[in-house]
């Protein structure tokens, strides 16, 4: 069992997608439809793989310009916690706000991921959800665990972490998430976000400021 991961980086704001392959079956997901359906879709088949399923970490507008043409061109189903369908519902207002031109529709939700775990499976490729708010209400994190790999959208970084100044944002939950459920997965951990370069969980425990300040917070609470 070989997988590989595909990761393109597009839109107005530089935004990571990943394109899991399975290159037994040849089945893939996609995780943030960021933009560009057609070289989204073009990539997949390029390796040979089909896309059987579109994951979105949160509803922010760069981690979801794409969902509506790419269900299109794959059929795939797309799947989204609840909480963040209203940035969906709005995604072409926020397009005039942003830019003074709207972005496309959505893709309508297949179903909705929830707050307790579960696990997707495509092919060979198994992603365990890890409900991770803070950054958005819905923010949702998938866990390879037996390729020791965390697609972490946008809730940390390499040095730094997601944004809370955004509506349905809060320092106090993300910390929390970080702290209490990214962190424990294990120092080994090699965490693929929504923007920037990969990191490892090790890594940010020892030198992400961020966690460093919030941990000595606590201690000293």
């Amino acid at each position: 069992m070989t997988i590989e991961i595909k990761v393109l980086t597009l839109g107005p704001v530089a935004t990571n997608c990943y394109i899991i392959g399975d290159t037994e079956t040849n089945q893939a997901i996609l995780i943030d439809p960021v933009d560009d359906a057609p070289l989204l879709h073009k990539t997949a088949q390029d390796a040979g793989w089909t896309i059987k399923m579109i994951l979105a970490t949160h509803g922010h507008f760069d981690h979801v310009l794409a969902s509506k043409e790419l269900k299109e061109l794959t059929g795939a189903p797309f799947l989204i916690h609840r909480a963040d369908l209203p940035f969906l519902e709005n995604l072409p207002q926020q397009g005039l706000m942003l830019f003074g031109k709207p972005f496309p529709e959505a893709g309508k939700p297949d179903r909705y991921l929830t707050t307790e775990p579960e696990t997707i499976e495509v092919g060979n490729i198994k992603l365990e959800t890890i409900f991770t708010p803070g950054h958005a209400p819905g923010h949702v994190a998938f866990f390879m665990r037996e390729h020791e790999i965390l697609f972490g959208g946008d809730c940390l970084f390499a040095g730094s972490i997601g944004r809370t100044d955004l509506p349905g944002g809060n320092y106090e939950t993300l910390m929390s998430t970080i702290c209490d459920k990214l962190l424990p997965l294990g120092d080994d951990v090699r965490l693929l976000p929504g923007h920037n370069q990969a990191t490892t969980l090790g890594t940010e425990r020892r030198s992400n400021p961020f966690i460093l300040q919030y941990q000595h917070q606590r201690e000293n609470a």
